[in-house]
């Protein structure tokens, strides 16, 4: 094999690899989600953690790079397709949208201060600060 055939798919692994998103809590938070559950929770359908615990969900906001992969990841919803299912739901008065925040400093920083919290950052971005409990 050449380098000409090698590197492309080095590339394009790399680059698959630098795009996971890593959802994360507090790290005293020692609920098991699965990712259908991740889905229900930021799509609002589900309200509390497996042990009865409020869950507060937290976007990207809707120009981070970790937002439109969690969208097509988990959610399986494009951006606009996100946007519209809460628009609905605003609308006719059966939701909130989760409230967003800028980078993933920020979600670090919200998570890390708060045990009811869950949100997205960018899996190159974990800090010892927040648990990961899955990553996509």
């Amino acid at each position: 094999m050449n380098i000409k055939t090698i590197l492309p798919a080095l590339l394009l692994q790399s680059s698959i690899c630098l795009a996971d998103v890593a959802v994360i809590v507090h790290p005293s938070n020692s609920n098991t989600i699965e990712k259908s559950n991740i889905a229900r929770i930021f799509l609002g359908k589900v309200k509390r953690f497996p042990d009865g615990k409020q869950v507060v969900p937290l976007n990207q906001n809707s120009k981070h790079k970790s937002s439109a992969e969690f969208n097509k990841k988990v959610l399986k919803k494009s951006p606009s397709q996100f946007k519209g299912y809460w628009s609905k739901l605003v609308f006719s008065g059966k939701g909130t949208p989760p409230k967003s925040v800028a980078s993933d400093a920020d979600m670090i920083d919200l998570i890390a201060a708060n045990p009811n919290m869950i949100g997205y950052i960018s899996a190159t971005a974990v800090t010892d600060n927040v648990k990961v409990i899955g990553t996509f």
